[in-house]
């Protein structure tokens, strides 16, 4: 099973964040990643919502979201015809010469440094799950103190334009 991406058009109400993760975990789909944000127009918010499954999970896992009142649209992120980021943020202890060595790895990444402390540097980085993971795997060698993520989000590319909020 292959991670898949849904981009969900929903209401923007009160317990619809509730609602759409009950009925991943009631199926008992696991959920990668869930980013929620409210769109151009407040009543609609829009959902990526990162899981593993094959076309026939997908297939039923859409059918069974569209059943939920405040859902409007479910559309499956395709790897050709969307683009899909993440955003890490990671604060590492570093000393003077540990700066000057993140700094490289930030700056062949196109990351940014956003602090900058003492003894800490903190990183921002924003791209796919891959670059994400390339970072972080050459930042092993470093004491990292905090990291977070968003998970993913996305939209379809310019000729595949899905329902407009």
């Amino acid at each position: 099973m292959r991670q898949r991406v849904l981009s969900l058009l929903v209401e923007n109400t009160a317990g619809v964040l509730s609602r759409v993760a009950g009925l991943f975990s009631r199926r008992g789909y696991n959920i990668d990643s869930l980013t929620v944000g409210e769109t151009r127009d407040p009543k609609y918010s829009r959902m990526t919502v990162a899981l593993r499954g094959d076309d026939q999970i997908i297939t039923q896992i859409r059918a069974q979201l569209l059943k939920l009142e405040d859902v409007v649209s479910v559309d499956e992120l395709v790897d050709d015809q969307s683009v899909c980021r993440e955003l890490v943020l990671v604060k590492l202890a570093a000393d003077k010469q540990q700066k000057q060595d993140i700094i490289a790895i930030a700056d062949v990444f196109r990351a940014k440094i956003v602090d900058v402390g003492v003894a800490s540097i903190m990183v921002e980085l924003t791209g796919n799950t891959n670059k994400i993971n390339a970072f972080l795997t050459l930042l092993d060698d470093y004491v990292i103190k905090q990291i977070v993520r968003t998970g993913l989000t996305g939209l379809t590319r310019g000729n595949y334009d899905v329902a407009d909020e």
